[in-house]
């Protein structure tokens, strides 16, 4: 949850493995239906959701290359007859780690008695999340944000390395710079400049840290008004999106007045906070089933990232997060799918579906914030997250029916991402 700037540093150029292209799995489960392909793949299935809340029984989607052609009944015979499951537009995540990872020796982080870490080790456990989590029906995400997604995102797009569709941020702006070893502020203007250099470099959205992680309650924020202001203005006149890492009551009001377009987390979020979001009709992403979660499960390997009052925190916090998220159901505020996801996460990112209609939100809502909902707030609300005709070829689907039982998500058993085939 907490930016590690330190970490994202060491991209130093493209991924090693892509070039050798020696990952487990990365061919897909059927090249003769690849991308391109002329003839029209049938897949049917006793079910069908379509991402925006409308469902088909004994319904077939048909595509065409890249994209969905139609979506209907028809008789078979069929390219792939699934048979009781149940078809969904393939599942997004608006916030992940992509490239957070255990090291060699199992722990995270940086520090003494670490096993060194080579750069193709490094690499191939990146390429390896974003496999698993492609395999796990996710087939867009947002990464935010290390240099490392650059090189990754293009080596998925060219179909060298097996993934979801990646977007990046490739890099947190945090308000400060070193200088000589000392931090220091910078100017609203240097942090304009931040955000177009961000641009240049080919940044998707900008991703701004405002408080700090777990174990400081929020914290005092990292930027000011103006800073927060400069930020999210240039990123606007930039044509770019904004997403504010924000704990605290303090933080998340202070983002939505200067205008910024999504909050994360917003854990210490009161009553304030979540109707000055309401008010703003900003999206909000609280990610209440799977970081703080997956930190705890994973307490040793994170031991020595996280100091031991960061866990006492996340053990406090944990239980007031179904409360929180009903409070913002209520509010009706957006809530695009985030996880948040982190080291150990990846390919666990159907639990924040699962804990969401845990905390009471109805299975189709919860279904929706993870195709359509999350495709708009990505601004690809016409080109990913529902199954229509026109739309990308991303399909999964999952045994039985989601909306009686949520907890199949978690089993996916056939997964198609711009008409290519991963998993069946």
């Amino acid at each position: 949850m907490r930016g590690r700037d330190s970490h994202a540093a060491a991209a130093g150029g493209v991924l090693a493995v892509l070039a050798a292209g020696l990952v487990a799995g990365a061919a897909p489960a059927d090249r003769s239906q690849g991308a391109g392909s002329i003839s029209p793949v049938t897949i049917h299935a006793a079910h069908l959701f379509d991402g925006r809340g409308g469902t088909l029984d004994d319904a077939t989607v048909v595509v065409e290359g890249t994209r969905i052609t139609a979506v209907d009944h028809r008789a078979g015979p069929y390219t792939y007859d699934l048979g009781a499951a149940t078809l969904l537009p393939g599942f997004i995540d608006v916030h992940v780690h992509i490239d957070w990872h255990f090291g060699p020796d199992g722990s995270f982080g940086g520090g003494p008695g670490l096993q060194a870490e080579s750069t193709a080790q490094r690499d191939a456990a990146v390429a390896e999340n974003a496999r698993v989590t492609l395999l796990a029906g996710f087939t867009t995400v947002q990464s935010v944000g290390s240099p490392l997604d650059g090189p990754l995102r293009t080596a998925i797009a060219d179909g060298r390395l097996p993934g979801p569709r990646l977007l990046t941020s490739l890099g947190q702006v945090t308000g400060r710079r070193t200088v000589r070893g000392a931090a220091q502020a910078m100017t609203p203007d240097e942090l304009r400049e931040q955000v177009r250099a961000l641009v240049r470099s080919g940044a998707d959205l900008i991703k701004v840290i405002l408080t700090g992680g777990p174990g400081d309650g929020g914290g005092a924020l990292s930027l000011t008004p103006e800073q927060l202001r400069a930020v999210c203005e240039e990123a606007r006149v930039q044509g770019r999106r904004t997403l504010v890492h924000a704990q605290s009551a303090p933080a998340v009001i202070a983002a939505v007045n200067a205008g910024c377009g999504e909050i994360e987390h917003g854990t210490h979020a009161n009553a304030a906070a979540i109707a000055a979001m309401a008010h703003a009709g900003v999206y909000f992403d609280p990610n209440i089933g799977l970081v703080l979660q997956n930190y705890l499960e994973e307490r040793d390997r994170f031991s020595l990232y996280l100091p031991p009052e960061a866990f006492t925190e996340m053990e406090d916090v944990v239980p007031t997060l179904p409360g929180l998220f009903r409070t913002a159901l209520a509010a009706r505020l957006r809530m695009p799918l985030g996880t948040d996801a982190v080291a150990g996460a990846h390919g666990q990112n159907a639990r924040e579906i699962v804990a969401r209609v845990g905390a009471g939100q109805p299975a189709s809502a919860a279904l929706v914030a993870a195709t359509s909902l999350a495709a708009a707030s990505m601004g690809l609300g016409a080109a990913i997250g529902t199954l229509a005709p026109g739309f990308q070829a991303d399909v999964v689907a999952v045994p039985g029916d989601p909306l009686r039982d949520i907890g199949v998500v978690r089993r996916v058993v056939f997964v198609m991402k711009g008409g290519r085939v991963y998993r069946r």
